[in-house]
């Protein structure tokens, strides 16, 4: 053992801002560490918003293909490694989704997307607005996407989006106050 090591003390962990940097520099380990620390939740996120486990997993492996592809263009000051890969993570089911479309008729209504955790931010404004909102003000405001993605995601038309989009800001701005 070399002189000065402590017994029992072991390096601090990379943080993921290190292994994005390690990635785009090459180092597949630094991908395997990464994968390995953020994909279980991801693909926890991605079945709540995704029924078919193909669609998911496929979601979720070209996520980190597009990580090793895209690792140079994350920049720690503009955003939280988590939400980086959520936001990557999220338009690649919808990419998915786009190349299998759902046989179901649009006109069905589709159940109304579950609610994050109780206690959360997230969960507190939710829970005050109708059901059929949820969906749209999660996909829009909490997720990030455009109208057309949460269109993708949520199997509505994109006018339903918008409107339903419409009716909530209202009742958010009263929300916020």
């Amino acid at each position: 053992m070399p002189a000065g090591t402590l017994v029992g003390v072991t390096a601090p962990e990379r943080t993921d801002s290190d292994l994005l940097a390690a990635i785009a520099a090459g180092n597949r380990a630094a991908l395997e560490t990464l994968y390995h620390r953020h994909a279980r939740w991801l693909l926890a996120r991605l079945q709540q918003r995704c029924t078919d486990a193909d669609l998911v997993d496929t979601a979720l492996q070209d996520t980190f293909i597009s990580v090793w592809r895209s690792a140079g263009n994350y920049r720690a000051s503009t955003a939280e490694a988590g939400g980086w890969l959520w936001s990557i993570a999220l338009r690649r089911l919808v990419d998915q989704l786009r190349k299998h479309p759902n046989p179901t008729p649009i006109a069905e209504v589709p159940e109304p997307e579950p609610l994050p955790p109780p206690g959360t931010p997230t969960y507190a404004l939710l829970s005050r607005l109708p059901a059929e909102l949820h969906g749209v003000v999660q996909a829009v405001y909490v997720d990030g996407l455009t109208t057309a993605e949460a269109a993708v995601l949520l199997r509505i038309p994109q006018g339903t989006v918008k409107s339903r989009l419409a009716r909530a800001k209202p009742l958010l701005k009263e929300e916020l106050r």
